[in-house]
């Protein structure tokens, strides 16, 4: 894996909403990447960092431990479900302009192999289609040697941020 996860002083947090739109999407999460702002908290539960993001890309590591299991003793799909829907949809973020904010609609999810605590996995969102309103974007699980564990497709709502202050 290329990417390395983040660095021992990561910290979780929510970022206030002025400061949050302030900035583009990609400017929010670089600022994530580089440990400028806090990583959110879901991923301190799942054990997922950011690796990478670029303008409709994004690469989260993950590494699923004992929390994560299901009675099978496997890793539960809701984790790969979790990281495939958190690198798609930070992939859309990171095409929002100042002022735009979006939320996923529609998420289909195919888990292909077994996940086991311990292994580390990386997960890549990817746009597909950018709209006014909506966005799509793919998402891929792999383990250390490359294979496909899952992958997922999705839909998001972009909307602008004055709309849910409005309505709040």
């Amino acid at each position: 894996m290329a990417d390395s996860p983040a660095s021992p002083t990561l910290r979780y947090g929510v970022v206030p909403p002025a400061e949050r739109g302030s900035m583009s999407g990609l400017q929010f999460l670089q600022a994530i990447v580089d440990g400028r702002l806090p990583a959110p908290p879901i991923t301190e539960i799942m054990a997922i960092t950011m690796g990478s993001a670029a303008a409709g890309e994004v690469v989260m590591h993950g590494a699923p431990q004992g929390q994560h299991l299901n009675p099978l003793g496997s890793v539960h799909g809701g984790y790969a479900c979790t990281l495939l829907d958190s690198v798609m949809g930070c992939a859309v973020h990171s095409t929002l302009a100042v002022g735009e904010g979006y939320t996923t609609v529609e998420l289909k999810v195919n888990l292909t192999r077994t996940i086991l605590p311990g292994m580390r996995v990386r997960g890549v969102g990817t746009v597909i289609n950018r709209g006014r309103q909506l966005a799509t974007a793919e998402g891929r699980v792999f383990g250390e040697d490359g294979k496909l564990l899952a992958h997922a497709v999705t839909t998001c709502l972009i909307f602008p941020i004055e709309q849910t202050r409005a309505a709040a």
